[in-house]
């Protein structure tokens, strides 16, 4: 059976201890009847994996209707998948262990949800990508917009069926919540109490260097979302928003883009993002020392819920190139060993309930106080409107 390579983030060694739960993955027997991907060799085969691959190796893919045989012969010598890179969710670990085992590289997609999203529709006629990667309500959107097709990767079934669609388009992978990172060593020098509501947030000391990160990425929707149900708001009622942002405009805060450098720099004090981007900051990023940043799930000024909680998944492009590694690398994706590779990084993957949460996490009783989840299909309905009226309306600098 095919064993995966893990690369160990700070908080893998930290945790050394946590038990490493079921070498069921893609390359190896199924987790369930219903299949992960096997792998089969003729008598040649040397049962590893190679980019533009030998005749000999092949695999068994997909979950139910879409089980199929894929050849490591019809392999590319780079796989690209939409916003799959590094320095963001554990992807270059994804990447890398994914190319250790198959022989197939992945191009590193840097952009966001929507940039994503933007480029798949200008080529629509012509993919250069092999699936959409992104924000749920993003892959959404793709699907509506008759980007995607159908295809159950392994696991497919172990997926809440509220974050998969029923025709097989898009599936979670994994999901993040809307939190504040926020440097404590700053906060002590200042005076400042740690954040508890998005209202200690207005205080003057702490808006000076406040950063949100723009609407039309999947966390800063999430971010502007999270305030505005804090506060009252709703899809349709943005104003709460809106007057908290003038709120904090008024003492310096503003949007950024790749903010890590600019907090663990000291360069910004506070930055609304989502849990993954803080912790993985805190215990994976060699920049900053461990007690220099605090990671807080926020409520309303009343107790109200004020954490945004964020599905993020993939589909399948229609007339996409290399269909074959893309099945395959969605499977891998969905096993065991590729989802413990984003709670090493502090993303919490679909499957966790079948994994050690590290306990590096806000307590427990934080995200039941504040993480609320929105209808996802509601949501694309009024999402580019939402993001144009944030972009609209808000006095941030940097929204543009």
């Amino acid at each position: 059976m095919a064993k995966f390579t893990r690369t160990v983030s700070r908080r893998g060694v930290l945790a050394s201890s946590a038990t490493v739960v079921g070498m069921a993955v893609a390359g190896c027997m199924s987790d369930d009847e219903n299949g992960s991907s096997q792998n089969s060799e003729s008598e040649s085969g040397s049962g590893n994996g190679s980019g533009g691959g030998s005749t000999e190796e092949t695999y068994e893919v997909g979950y139910g209707n879409h089980q199929t045989t894929v050849s490591a012969s019809a392999f590319p010598d780079e796989l690209r998948i939409y916003a799959v890179q590094t320095g963001w969710s554990n992807w270059d670990a994804v990447m890398e262990n994914f190319e250790n085992e198959y022989g197939v590289p992945l191009y590193d997609a840097q952009g966001s949800s929507g940039e994503a999203l933007t480029d798949a529709r200008s080529n629509a006629g012509n993919p250069t990508h092999s699936a959409f990667n992104g924000g749920y309500s993003f892959a959404l959107e793709a699907m509506n917009d008759g980007l995607t097709t159908d295809y159950k990767p392994a696991n497919w079934d172990v997926v809440p069926d509220e974050l998969k669609t029923d025709n097989g388009h898009v599936v979670s992978t994994r999901q993040m919540t809307t939190a504040v990172a926020y440097r404590s060593d700053v906060y002590e020098e200042r005076g400042l109490d740690a954040p508890e509501t998005w209202e200690d947030l207005k205080h003057p000391d702490i808006a000076q260097d406040l950063a949100f990160t723009p609407p039309h990425t999947a966390n800063g929707l999430a971010s502007a979302l999270s305030v505005n149900r804090a506060y009252g708001g709703s899809m349709t009622n943005l104003d709460p928003v809106i007057e908290y942002h003038e709120e904090i405009a008024d003492h310096g805060a503003d949007i950024r883009r790749n903010i890590e450098g600019d907090v663990t720099s000291g360069e910004i004090s506070t930055v609304v993002e989502y849990d993954y981007s803080g912790l993985n900051m805190k215990y994976n990023m060699d920049e900053i020392d461990e007690e220099q940043l605090e990671v807080a799930i926020l409520t309303g000024p009343n107790g109200e819920e004020g954490a945004m909680n964020v599905p993020y998944g993939f589909g399948l492009l229609e007339g996409a190139p290399n269909p074959e590694a893309a099945k395959l690398f969605m499977d891998y994706v969905l096993s065991l060993e590729g989802q413990e590779l984003f709670f090493d990084a502090f993303v919490r993957p679909i499957r966790a309930d079948e994994l050690e949460q590290p306990e590096e996490f806000p307590d427990q009783s934080d995200y039941d106080a504040a993480e609320f989840a929105l209808d996802q299909e509601e949501l694309v309905a009024n999402q580019e409107s939402i993001q144009q009226e944030l972009t609209d309306r808000t006095p941030l600098p940097g929204a543009q």
